[in-house]
């Protein structure tokens, strides 16, 4: 009986470390610390150039702002603005923490689309479809700086045997992005 209940407790304690998440709590030496979740370490201005790759070239490049403001606990302003002198845009999103998971959160573009997006360590990921190209869209920290990249593409051939589909990667857009505030 003891040896079954000191297993569960292992195993219990075990997977506490496993769902560990991505708002934690860390004990120093001398006080308990609050670590910051993805999108707290990216509040505040961003500034870079985004590089807009076709087919494997290079064909233009744009300077890009983005924003990140606290609106409260589990949500946060995420703007972009492209800074483009023939084609101006501004995405201002909200992206929200997932009330059904904590390293989930959800982009709202505010026409009723709403992005999935999943945190694995300190990068941000999303893949979704539409009219048939798939994009896959990714924030990460690499030292002081966040990179934001999107990939799209077309579907390649149908799965047949090997179940597997292709797609094709036709367009990549890249900012490496410095903290200015």
């Amino acid at each position: 009986m003891k040896f079954h209940s000191f297993l569960l407790l292992k195993i219990l304690g075990f997977s506490l470390l496993l769902g560990t998440p991505a708002r934690a709590q860390v004990k120093s030496t001398h006080k308990l610390t609050h670590v910051k979740s993805f999108p707290e370490q990216c509040v505040g201005k961003w500034e870079g150039t985004m590089y807009i790759y076709a087919y494997g070239k290079l064909r233009d490049s744009v300077q890009v702002e983005f924003m990140v403001q606290v609106l409260d606990s589990n949500s946060w302003t995420w703007k972009t603005d492209y800074r483009s002198e023939k084609l101006p845009v501004t995405k201002d999103y909200i992206l929200r923490t997932d009330s059904k998971d904590v390293n989930t959160f959800l982009l709202d573009e505010g026409d009723g689309v709403m992005l999935t997006n999943y945190i694995v360590g300190n990068k941000l990921y999303s893949n979704f479809e539409t009219e048939g190209i798939l994009l896959t869209s990714s924030y990460e920290f690499v030292g002081k700086q966040l990179i934001f990249e999107v990939t799209s593409g077309k579907k390649q051939n149908e799965a047949e045997e090997s179940g597997v589909t292709n797609y094709s990667v036709d367009f990549v857009q890249r900012v490496v992005f410095q903290k200015v505030k």
